[in-house]
């Protein structure tokens, strides 16, 4: 079938056509327009900002996916929405134009969560994934692992308990004086972290030691605001034994160990925890998704893991990582399938909790 699907939950307009069956998952055409530049003024997404920006883009963003999927609204067969968690302003433009559409084609429509879209990019990746399985959302707002036994059901076994990585990665980088968003700054400047301390320019007495985030209980739960704190008030420090004031740039060779160090205790820990889980539910397949799940030196700490426990890794392409429409059609399938549907009543939703309950009343 062909899926419409519409992403607009926080700063970046998207849309999508995908065609999806029990032999097929293929993307049609995938459109994102991002509001970074926008954002990276104030340092951070401001909502009010998101949701106007929103406005403006989402009927150019959607006309043009389905232009070039080559295909016409009229060969739609349903539409795919998120609708929670999110921003509400931004989630709330998506869904209203994702109802009018869908009522004015006489299609279903399907509320699909954003987390669950995230771990639905891996989908596009191989075509022998399937439940039950594991899944990894590390994002900007969430740090969760999922036990997946149906397409369409995500039980939560472990999450961050405070903020999430990527929350963790922008606000380092920015008290560094890094350019928002900070995450792909900060993945450069750790690999010039590890090359100093194998070539011996960062002796083992030199590195910093940061805090873990994992929790030293038998959960499968994180908490990155010591290791964000410790990483901060190392950087305030830094400055001021440099007399430096809070807008200077550190050296170089700091911002570099700063960032491979923070970035060591990211990965490692998220890897004790998934460790822990992999033993726990012996479950042979792990979906790694997420915004963050681009990360380099997280993929590769997650694929040593897999490799060492026996386990199938699954991660989207890079391209497929941060918010696209294309992750929200893979979802809104196999919730079609499970008989989701949504009517001009749906509302969009802030977090999951209340999605979860709004939801549960709607499968046919």
């Amino acid at each position: 079938m062909l899926i419409l699907a519409i992403e607009s939950s926080c700063d970046e307009t998207a849309a999508a056509v995908v065609r999806m069956s029990e032999d097929e998952r293929t993307i049609l055409s995938n459109v994102v327009a991002s509001q970074v530049e926008t954002h990276a003024l104030y340092g951070g997404v401001v909502p009010e900002i998101a949701s106007r920006a929103h406005i403006e883009a989402v009927s150019g963003v959607v006309y043009r996916a389905v232009e070039e999927a080559g295909v016409s609204l009229s060969d739609i067969d349903a539409i795919g929405v998120t609708y929670s968690p999110g921003l509400i302003g931004c989630l709330l433009v998506g869904v209203n134009f994702a109802k009018a559409l869908a009522f004015s084609l006489g299609i279903p429509l399907i509320p699909v969560d954003h987390i669950k879209s995230h771990t639905a990019a891996a989908y596009f990746t191989d075509i022998e994934l399937c439940a039950p399985f594991l899944s990894l959302v590390v994002s900007g707002g969430h740090t969760s692992l999922y036990s997946v036994p149906e397409p369409d059901i995500y039980e939560e076994i472990g999450s961050t308990r405070d903020d999430a990585a990527g929350e963790a990665f922008d606000k380092v980088g920015r008290v560094m004086g890094l350019r928002y968003p900070g995450g792909a700054a900060m993945d450069a400047l750790a690999t010039e972290g590890f090359e100093n301390r194998r070539s011996g320019a960062r002796s083992k007495e030199d590195r910093i030691r940061f805090p873990s985030p994992a929790i030293n209980d038998d959960t499968f739960d994180y908490s990155f605001s010591g290791l964000k704190t410790a990483s901060v008030n190392h950087i305030h420090n830094l400055r001021q034994k440099e007399g430096l004031s809070k807008t200077d740039p550190i050296d170089r060779a700091e911002m570099a160990e700063i960032a491979c160090a923070f970035t060591e205790c990211v990965v490692d820990g998220i890897c004790k925890k998934l460790s822990l889980a992999i033993e726990k539910t012996g479950c042979r397949r792990l979906v790694l998704a997420g915004g963050v799940a681009a990360n380099s030196h997280l993929r590769n700490g997650i694929r040593a893991l897999c490799e060492k426990k026996g386990v199938k890794l699954y991660m989207p392409p890079l391209s497929l990582c941060g918010d696209n429409g294309a992750m929200v059609g893979a979802q809104a399938y196999y919730e079609y399938l499970s008989g989701v549907r949504g009517g001009t009543d749906l509302n969009a939703f802030a977090s999951g909790e209340g999605a979860a309950a709004a939801a549960a009343v709607k499968k046919l």
